[in-house]
């Protein structure tokens, strides 16, 4: 559904997405702090149309994209010709055991049933080394959004929000250690409070 609805509307995604940093201080700064953390290669994973893979590398961080969706690559790769993007499945990435420094997975694990958290934060931990960092951006809730119609085009797309205390307690159920947890209030046509938590593998 998700691969699908993204190939799509991945023209008209990118152009509405393409000045969000330059209108959302709040996403700039938990990302240079992202930045700040890592030490070593960073997958994003659900990386769309690389906006945010492409704004990390700007930042100096050694970023790759990995999504699902072929549509949304072929812009990522179009708009970021220095980044490399690779198709795959958050479920079964792949990856070394302990490749990564970290992984972010952007409002990407939004679009994941809320049954399937665990085994998705399972292979995030699988695949970040000791002592690496992982940072999720999501829609905060508990309800499930059906979208029928979204960037100029008809789709079926849902979106989960998720509660902040039940994906912390899954993350450090994973292996996890926490390390920030922020909530802000929705802005301009934001029709939810947005959460980012940020965790740790142990060394």
């Amino acid at each position: 559904m998700a691969r699908t609805a993204y190939n799509t509307v991945a023209e008209n995604y990118a152009e509405l997405v393409r000045d969000h940093f330059a209108n959302s201080p709040v996403d700039r700064a938990v990302l240079g702090l992202f930045a700040e953390l890592v030490d070593g290669p960073v997958a994003e994973i659900g990386c769309g149309t690389g906006l945010v893979t492409g704004h990390l590398h700007g930042l100096g961080v050694d970023v790759f994209g990995i999504d699902l969706s072929p549509g949304m690559l072929a812009v990522a790769r179009r708009e970021n010709p220095d980044v490399r993007f690779e198709e795959g499945s958050m479920l079964d990435l792949d990856l070394p055991d302990g490749e990564l420094g970290g992984a972010l997975a952007w409002y990407s694990v939004i679009h994941v049933p809320w049954d399937l958290h665990p085994a998705v934060f399972a292979e995030f931990y699988r695949v970040i080394k000791p002592g690496g960092v992982l940072m999720l951006g999501f829609h905060v809730g508990d309800i499930v959004r059906r979208l029928e119609h979204a960037y100029g085009h008809d789709i079926l797309l849902d979106a989960y929000r998720m509660n902040p205390e039940q994906v912390l307690k899954q993350l450090v159920e994973a292996g996890f250690e926490p390390h920030l947890r922020l909530e802000r209030e929705p802005q301009g046509q934001e029709k939810s409070p947005q959460g980012v938590l940020i965790v740790r593998k142990p060394r």
